[in-house]
C-alpha cells in the first residue's frame, strides 16, 4: 500500500495538484542548472540510469525532474487528444524586426512587489524558470522564447489553466443559452444528488463558491486529496482498495461544508464537476468539445491533449497539455471577444462576462497580490483599470489578457515550488511594465 501511496504522490502532482516538494528540493538549482538539458535527463541509448525519469516512480514531478516532466506528460500519463483537425493552421503575425523588438522588452526594468532590487524583464525570465514566454500585442507577435525543455514544436503542462479551458467552454454554452447557469447541478447530473454539489448552482460551481468538504493539505494523510487522487489515478488499483473509480465516483461522495454561494473557495473538484456537467449537456467530453468549438476553429497548429482517469474520463481540472503559439491564439480570440480572422467562434458575451468578474467581497485575502480581484467561470479577474484576466496553473503556468494594452502573455514555466504568490512579486510587474511599453508604442 505504501507503493501505492508513492505512486499517487507523483500523479497528483501530474494532475496538477501540487505535491510538496522535500527539503532536498528546495536548496534549489538555478535555472540555468536545473535545465533539463544540462541535467542530462533521458539522454543517452539508454540513458544512464540515474538520468531516468519514469512512471510509476513517484518522484518524476520532484524538482529538478520537473523541468523535464511538464514537456513529457503524454510519456508518463494516458491522456486524449485534442484535435486540431486537417487543416492549415492560422497563421500569427510576426514583426518585421523581431530581434530589436525583443532587445528592448530585455531591457525593461521594474521593481518586484514588496520592493528590492530592480529587475529586467530578462532576468525575470530565469528567476521564474520560464520554458516558454510568448506576447500579443494587437495580434501581432512581439516576442517569443523557448526555454529548458521546451521548443517551438513542443507541447508543455498547463496544470490548472485547464480549469480555465473548461470554464470557457461552459461560458460559451451559457451565452448561447444551451446551460442555464442559474440550475442546479442536480438537475443537470442526477447521479449527483447524494454529494454537496446537488444543491449548487451551476454558476456557484464555475466562479468556485460552493460550500464543500474538501482537503489539499498534503500534509495530512487522511485528506481528501489522497482518497480524490485515488479515485482518479490511472494506474492498477492494489487488490485491498475499495474506493472510488474514476472523477465522476468521487465526485458523487463529496459532503457538503459551509453555505454554497457564500465565498470563493478553490478547489479543484468544482473543475471536474464542471467538466462532467459540459459533457452532459452536450453529450461530448471535453476533449472533442474544446477540439470542435476552439482548436479546429481557431486554426491551432498543434493537437493539444489532455490527462484521462482510469475510465478514460478527460482531466478538466487540470491535465491540458498544448503549444505555447496555441495557447496565444487561444488568448487573442478572448482579447478579440471571439472572433478570429473576421469570424465569430463565440458570442462576445463570453468575454464580456469574464470581464466582469465575480464577486470581490467573496474572493477575499487569500492571494495577496491579487486583492480586489475575483474569480468567475474559472478565470482569474484581477484589479486595477486596464481588465485583466488570465489563467494560472501551478509553478507559473498563465494566460494573461490585458484590454487596456490588447495584449496577451502566455508563460509555460516549472518554477521549483508549486505556488504561484511565490512568483507573483515579479511576475505582475513585469508584465505591467511590457504593458507599459507597448501602449507608449
Amino acid at each position: 500500500m505504501r507503493t501505492f501511496t508513492l505512486q499517487l504522490a507523483g500523479l497528483a502532482a501530474g494532475m496538477a495538484i501540487a505535491v510538496p516538494a522535500s527539503p532536498a528540493d528546495h536548496a534549489t538549482l538555478s535555472a540555468r542548472e536545473s535545465d533539463p538539458r544540462v541535467m542530462g535527463w533521458m539522454e543517452g541509448f539508454p540513458p544512464p540510469a540515474d538520468r531516468i525519469i519514469t512512471q510509476p516512480d513517484s518522484n518524476y514531478f520532484s524538482f529538478p525532474k520537473l523541468r523535464w516532466s511538464v514537456c513529457h506528460m503524454r510519456e508518463l500519463l494516458p491522456t486524449e487528444e485534442i484535435s486540431r483537425g486537417l487543416g492549415a493552421p492560422a497563421p500569427l503575425r510576426y514583426l518585421p524586426d523581431p530581434e530589436r523588438e525583443r532587445a528592448s522588452i530585455d531591457a525593461l526594468h521594474f521593481t518586484p512587489l514588496g520592493g528590492g532590487a530592480p529587475m529586467t524583464w530578462a532576468e525575470s525570465l530565469e528567476a521564474n524558470y520560464t520554458d516558454g514566454i510568448l506576447i500579443l500585442h494587437d495580434g501581432q507577435v512581439v516576442y517569443e522564447r523557448y526555454f529548458g525543455c521546451l521548443a517551438e514544436d513542443g507541447k508543455h503542462a498547463a496544470m490548472s489553466m485547464t480549469k480555465s479551458l473548461t470554464g470557457l467552454l461552459a461560458e460559451i454554452l451559457v451565452a448561447e443559452g444551451s446551460l442555464d447557469d442559474t440550475a442546479l447541478v442536480s438537475s443537470i447530473v442526477p447521479e449527483i444528488r447524494g454529494s454537496a454539489f446537488a444543491d449548487a448552482t451551476v454558476r456557484q460551481v464555475m466562479d468556485m463558491t460552493t460550500g464543500l468538504h474538501y482537503s489539499e493539505d498534503y500534509a495530512d494523510p487522511n485528506a481528501d486529496i489522497w482518497v480524490y487522487s485515488a479515485a482518479a489515478s490511472p494506474l492498477p488499483k492494489p487488490e485491498s482498495y475499495t474506493g472510488p473509480v474514476g472523477y465522476f465516483e468521487y465526485l458523487q461522495q463529496v459532503r457538503p461544508e459551509g453555505r454554497h454561494g457564500e465565498a470563493f473557495h478553490y478547489k479543484t473538484v468544482n473543475a471536474d464537476m464542471l467538466g462532467w456537467i459540459v459533457s452532459r449537456v452536450t453529450g461530448k467530453a471535453v476533449t472533442e468539445l474544446a477540439s470542435e468549438r476552439l482548436w479546429r476553429p481557431m486554426g491551432a497548429e498543434q493537437d493539444a491533449y489532455i490527462q484521462v482517469d482510469g475510465k478514460g474520463v478527460p482531466f478538466a481540472g487540470g491535465g491540458l497539455s498544448a503549444g505555447l503559439r496555441d495557447l496565444g491564439r487561444l488568448g487573442q480570440l478572448l482579447l478579440d471577444e471571439g472572433v478570429i480572422d473576421g469570424r465569430r467562434l463565440f458570442p462576445a458575451e463570453v468575454t464580456r462576462s469574464i470581464r466582469r468578474g465575480g464577486d470581490p467581497a467573496k474572493f477575499g485575502d487569500a492571494y495577496p497580490a491579487l486583492r480586489g480581484g475575483s474569480y468567475t467561470s474559472m478565470w482569474w479577474v484581477y484589479p486595477g483599470d486596464h481588465g485583466v484576466f488570465a489563467a494560472r496553473g501551478v509553478h507559473g503556468q498563465t494566460i494573461y489578457v490585458d484590454p487596456a494594452a490588447r495584449m496577451v502573455i502566455v508563460r509555460f514555466a516549472s518554477f521549483p515550488k508549486p505556488q504561484n504568490p511565490l512568483i507573483d512579486p515579479t511576475t505582475l510587474p513585469a508584465f505591467e511594465a511590457v504593458a507599459k511599453h507597448l501602449m507608449a508604442k
